[in-house]
This record gives C-alpha cells, structure tokens and sequence, in this order.
C-alpha cells in the first residue's frame, strides 16, 4: 500500500471513527472500546498482524461481574456461584458483550463428507445442496456412513442416552411358558366297586351304613337268604359228612353263586349249612350309593351298594385343539382349587385322551393326585397350570419384538452405535419372553427398549436414501 493511499485511509477511519464515537455514546460504549477497535484497523491497513499485538492490561473502573465459566450470567455487584467460586470483575476496556461464546464446531464434521441433505421435518424430499423448507428452516445434512441400503442406521453415544436405549443378548434357554385349563375333578374309575348278586336272593338285614359312610374292607353289608345258594350249600355239607373231605365241583359251584371263600371254609369246618348268607365289603372307600332295603328280594345282577376308594382321585382338565400339540405326556402341572387354601397341589400329566369333544373342539387330559386326606371331592372344579416348552429354544424380551401385524422386526446391535432391523418369525411365549424361530441367534445383542425410534429412523433413512439419487442427479 502506498503512502498516499494508507494516508487517506486513515482520514476515512479517522472519520468513521467520529461517527461511531456518536452512536456508541448513545449506546453506553465507552471510548477505550473504540480505541481499541480503531488500533485494530489502523494496524491492519499498516500490514501489521494485530494477534501479533501485545494485550493491553484491562483498565477503566469495574462495570460488572461476570461468571468464572463463561456462562451467561452476570451480576452489577459482587457475587459467588453456587459452588463458592466469586465471579470475575469485567472493566471498561473489557469486551463488553452480553453474548455467550458460540460452541466451537467439532474439527469431525468438516472431514465428513455430505450425501445428501433431507427434510427437516422427516417428508420424503432430499436435496443435494443446502436450502430451508417453506418454513425456513434448514434441511439436515445426511453424512457418509450414516445412511446404508440394508436399512441399518448409526446413532451416536449421546442420542442413544437422551432416547433411553438399551440392548440385551438372545439366550438359549427353555421358555418359561404355561397354559391354563379349567378341569373336574373325578373318582378313579379303577377304584370302584359295585356289589351285586349273582343268584335271586332276599334281603334279610342291611348293615348301619349309609351314602357317605366310609367304610373298611372285610366289613359286613348285608346277609340274605337265596334259594338256589342254599340248595348247593346242602349239597356240599353232604358231600363233606359222606366223604370227609370238599369236592372241587361243589365248592367252585358256592363260588360262582358268590359266596364268600372264609364262609365256605367256615361251613366245611362245623359241617353245618347256613340258610342265612353274608355279604362283606370288597373295599375300603366311600359308599356312593345304597340300594339295599330290609326285606327286599334282589334279582341277579341288581346293584347294592357302590363303593369309590377316594385315596387317589383324577383331574380332567380340557385344553384348546390348537395347544394340545405342544403338551406331551409327563409335563409338569400345577393343580389349584378354590375351595382349598395353599400352594397348588404339582402332579404329572398321566393320560391324554384321543378325541375332541366335536361342539367345544377341546382335547381331555388327565392327572392324577393323591387325595390321602379326602379333601378333593368329586366334581369340585380346579384351575391347571400346564408348564409348556421344556427344550431349550431362543427368546428375547418381547419388548424388543416390533410386531404390527404383519410383520414382526427385531432391532440387531452391530456395535459402535450401528443398529439393523431384523425380520424374525415368532414362536410361543411365556414369562415376559418370546421364541425367535428365525432370524436371531443365540447370542446376538438386540434392542430391548426404545425400538420404535430406531425403526422408524431406519425407514426413514432407506426411503430418503432411495430418493436422493435421482434427486441429486436433477
């Protein structure tokens, strides 16, 4: 620059100068301001590098007090911050300013190439050079290494905070699932004894028991007098006082008519016919039913009395035809009753029967339960508990399982802050998890909390990622 020119430069800050002096008096800015700005221009017409200047020591009387940290708070008298710290006294030759520094943008970005720049508001509208939407504001830029054509999509440490995502790992391990039933209780039908005459009788007398009475096995019921029995009872005594000894035919023939071996024995031992016949109890149990009558005459095959043991009992639980391929014989159950306080009695699945009841479309199962105490009673209704899914199969949370119907996504941690949506075909559930058939594997991390942010970011990066090719080519 020659000196002319520097001269009349310098006339012309001089000139700028005055009228700044005026405006920034209006403003409350004070002349050590201005002379320092003025320094400033006058050392860069004269080629001087003004950073190159010496700092002046700050002088003038203190007008406020600033926060140690930069912040933006300020005080007209001395203060101290929350943490005792005194905050610093600025002067009048100091920077007066009231704006708080602007945050240095990271020395990343401008290494990172732009692809593409999209809708700030998440429209499907991609540009290859900066503009604002109708609103005014600016589209988003879309670096390389954020948008992939698999649909993947990286989030940064702190956004991955802010969201609240957390991951978790794919386990191998049996579901903990169970399936509930509505059962009956019934007497075991192998425990059950009905008696009955096998030859006309008459009902002399009947035992003092009634329906509901339990009784024990060997006690009497009844005694009664037949006919056609007394008939082959003198035909034994006889051949017993002739011969001295039991004909094999006589015998078997006071067997077949039902007559009980200890009588018989009893009779070929005093060699005396009895007219009068009794009838014991072929078990311990519960009289369900009492037909005898003093006095009545029995045909052959008429029921007397019928007799459940009650020690073990069964319970009939129906399930849904479509659950029965998942239940096998064996599986645990846990079998509750309303009527009875404590914890559910555990038992076995012991039978399943092999049809369907045709109006209901449910299956039958069986268990079995001792009853020692007598305490299940038949017909009383209960609650099964099925446990389902004994081997060892591969489940997550269902909380990371996106599921709209149709379709039914997982969220794949790939690490370093990559995710991928995954498809995945579900199988049975149980115990806050979900079986993944396909598409997960033991092991794999996935997202557990906050999958819909990720998914919808995801979707909008491929569909934004298809339209900025041909967009930027325009």
């Amino acid at each position: 620059m020659s000196g002319a020119t520097r001269v009349l430069a310098l006339g012309v800050v001089a000139g700028v100068g005055v009228w700044g002096g005026l405006t920034a008096g209006e403003q409350g800015i004070t002349v050590a301001v201005l002379r320092e700005a003025a320094v400033m221009q006058i050392s860069i017409l004269m080629g001087r590098d003004a950073a190159a200047m010496p700092d002046a020591e700050p002088t003038g009387t203190v007008i406020y007090w600033r926060h140690p940290d930069g912040l933006p708070e300020w005080s007209a008298t001395e203060a101290t911050t929350a943490d005792g710290r005194a905050f610093l006294p600025v002067r009048a030759s100091d920077d007066i300013s009231l704006d708080p520094a602007a945050a240095p943008v990271p020395a990343v970005e401008a290494t990172r190439t732009v692809l593409y720049y999209r809708n700030p508001m998440g429209l499907p509208d991609t540009s290859p050079v900066p503009k604002q939407d109708s609103m005014g504001m600016d589209y988003i830029p879309v670096y390389d290494g954020e948008s992939s054509d698999d649909g993947s999509v990286s989030v940064s440490p702190g956004k991955l905070q802010r969201t609240g995502v957390r991951t978790t790992e794919a386990v191998l391990a049996p579901l903990a699932a169970s399936l509930r039933a509505p059962g009956l209780v019934v007497l075991d039908e192998r425990r059950i004894s009905v008696i009955s005459l096998r030859a006309d009788a008459f009902i002399e007398t009947v035992a003092d028991v009634t329906t509901g009475s339990t009784i024990t096995e060997g006690a009497p019921l009844v005694t009664l007098y037949s006919p056609e029995i007394a008939s082959a009872l003198a035909q034994f005594v006889t051949d017993v006082r002739s011969e001295g000894r039991q004909r094999e035919g006589a015998r078997q023939r006071l067997e077949n008519l039902g007559v009980p071996g200890d009588v018989i024995d009893r009779i070929a031992a005093e060699g005396l016919a009895s007219v009068s016949i009794p009838i014991m109890a072929p078990r311990s149990g519960v009289v369900l039913e009492r037909m005898a009558v003093e006095g009545m005459m029995s045909e052959a095959g008429e029921t007397l009395f019928r007799i459940a043991d009650t020690s073990t009992v069964w319970v009939i639980a129906e399930v849904p035809e479509s659950a029965l391929m998942d239940i096998a014989t064996g599986a645990e159950v846990r079998v509750s009753f309303q009527g009875l306080a404590g914890a559910p009695l555990v038992g076995r699945i012991d039978t399943i029967y092999p049809e369907l009841d045709m109006m209901t479309r449910t299956g039958k199962l069986r268990i079995e339960l001792p009853n020692p105490d007598g305490r299940l009673r038949a017909n009383m209704f209960a609650d099964v508990e099925i446990m389902l899914g004994q081997t060892p199969v591969v489940q997550v949370p269902e909380g990371a399982v996106i599921d709209t119907g149709d379709r039914q996504v997982v969220i794949l941690d790939l690490g370093d802050g990559r995710f991928q949506p995954t498809p995945v075909t579900l199988g049975g559930r149980g115990g806050g998890m979900v079986e993944i058939v396909t598409g997960v594997a033991a092991g794999d991390r996935v997202v557990s909390s906050a999958t819909f942010l990720i998914d919808a970011e995801s979707n909008l990066n491929a569909a934004l990622a298809a339209l900025a090719a041909p967009e930027a080519g325009q």
